[in-house]
This record gives structure tokens, C-alpha cells and sequence, in this order.
């Protein structure tokens, strides 16, 4: 399994289990083989007791440009989002235990919306937050288009989902996107310690108090399915051809 993803276990952070992207190189574009490694590594903490919170972070200057473009349309010809994208999703949206993350610097696509379903979401200032899904003649992701309104309001969600208007860190802190600003040299450490002192506190209080707060998660998932379809539909149109050959050109 790929090294583009790194799931640890710090000793000094009992408790939790992080969720690493791992390849600078390439932005932390995501792979197939990083989706199907995540989805493993959320089903795990479900399961396994000494896993009490999730946290993802990204490298230095890059949470996530989202997809990576040339391994997707390597799918996304065919029609399809991806069986691995549509794991993952689910397992993030129906995951029971809290998830928090940690962002520096650039955020796209399901860079951005994987943080609607995170409990608590640091980011240093210089972190921008985008969602280019219409641009290449797609539509939201991950339940985006049903929390996204819910959070944010529609204004705001229909600019960053539809529009494709970026939010900086301090817009994306008063929208409700994320909790606050950090310096960037600590959003790593701010994130684990968040988790820690999550991991800390007591189990079955912890569960209920974020099920209540959370809801319901039958719509979510019911969601991710509706724009899962249209997302395969749209992947068939001439203009996503378009807008693909477009972005391949540029």
C-alpha cells in the first residue's frame, strides 16, 4: 500500500489515530490507492478500542489539491466517481468517533469539503479553501451541497460550491467552516492536542454529546448517493469532456 498516505499512531497523543497525506510533490493529490487506505484506516477505528479520534493533517504549505486528475479521469471516462472515492465518503460521513484536522495552506475540492465532516478543524491563516466541482462541469461531493448550506448558509455555499469563489482562513472562521487560526507551525501540534484532549475525555459522554450535536446522518449519506449519480452523469456530458481536455491542456 502507498507511502502517499501515512496512518500513525503517536505515542505522545493517546488515543489517536492520524490520518497523513504524504505527497508534497504532487500538492497531497489524492489516488484511488490513498481513498481505499483511508477508508481502511476510519473502518479500523471504528472497531478497535484503543482508537478514540481521528485526525487529519496534510504537509507543509498543502492540506489537499484534491483529486489527482490523471489517476481520476482514468475512471471517470467510464462514468463513475469511483468506487474508492464512494468508500471513503461513506465511511467518513457514518464514522462514530470524533475526527478532527489541521490545515496549512492550500485546500481543494475534497480537500475542503472532507473538513464539513470533521468536529473540529484548525488552519493556519495563509490556508485557502476551494471547491472548483462546476468549473470542470461537475457538482458537489461528500454531502457538500446538503451541509455545506447548513454551516455556512446558502450565500456563502452557493459561492464556494457552485461559483467556485475561494475562502481564505479568516472568511472560512466566520463562515463556521473551521474553529480558528493558528500560526502554521502549530497547526500540527494544535491538531493532535485537540484530539488528545478528545481521546481523553470520557468515552460513552463523548459519543452521545456528538450525536446529538451531529444528527441524524441518514440524509448525509442519502445525499452523498444523490450527487454521486449526477457527478456520474455529468462525467458523461460533452461539456466535462471539455473542461477536462481543458485542464489536461493547461
Amino acid at each position: 500500500m502507498t507511502d502517499h498516505v501515512l496512518v500513525e499512531r503517536p505515542e505522545a497523543y493517546p488515543g489517536v489515530q492520524v490520518i497523513r497525506f504524504n505527497r508534497p510533490e504532487k500538492k497531497n493529490a489524492i489516488t484511488r490507492e490513498m481513498y481505499a487506505k483511508m477508508t481502511t484506516a476510519l473502518t479500523v477505528a471504528q472497531s478497535d478500542p484503543a482508537i478514540r479520534v481521528t485526525a487529519f493533517l496534510g504537509t507543509e504549505g498543502c492540506f489537499s489539491a484534491g483529486n489527482d486528475m490523471t489517476d481520476f479521469l482514468a475512471v471517470a471516462m467510464g462514468g463513475s466517481m469511483g468506487r474508492e472515492v464512494l468508500d471513503f465518503l461513506r465511511a467518513l460521513a457514518s464514522a462514530a468517533k470524533p475526527i478532527v484536522s489541521g490545515v496549512d495552506g492550500l485546500a481543494i475540492g475534497i480537500g475542503t469539503t472532507i473538513h464539513l465532516h470533521c468536529d473540529l478543524t484548525v488552519a493556519s491563516a495563509r490556508s485557502l479553501f476551494r471547491t472548483p466541482f462546476v468549473d470542470l462541469a461537475l457538482v458537489p461531493e461528500a454531502a457538500s451541497s446538503l451541509i455545506a448550506p447548513r454551516i455556512i448558509g446558502h450565500q456563502r455555499a452557493f459561492a464556494l460550491l457552485a461559483a467556485g469563489e475561494p475562502l481564505e482562513a479568516a472568511e472560512a472562521v466566520t463562515a463556521g467552516l473551521i474553529w480558528k487560526i493558528v500560526d502554521a507551525a502549530s497547526v500540527e501540534g494544535t491538531t493532535l492536542s485537540l484530539a488528545a484532549g478528545l481521546a481523553a475525555k470520557p468515552r460513552e459522554a463523548l459519543r452521545i454529546a456528538r450525536d446529538l450535536i451531529r444528527g441524524d446522518r441518514t440524509d448525509v449519506l442519502a445525499r452523498i448517493d444523490e450527487e454521486a449519480e449526477h457527478f456520474a452523469a455529468q462525467l458523461k456530458s460533452a461539456e466535462a469532456r471539455a473542461a477536462f481536455e481543458a485542464f489536461m491542456r493547461r
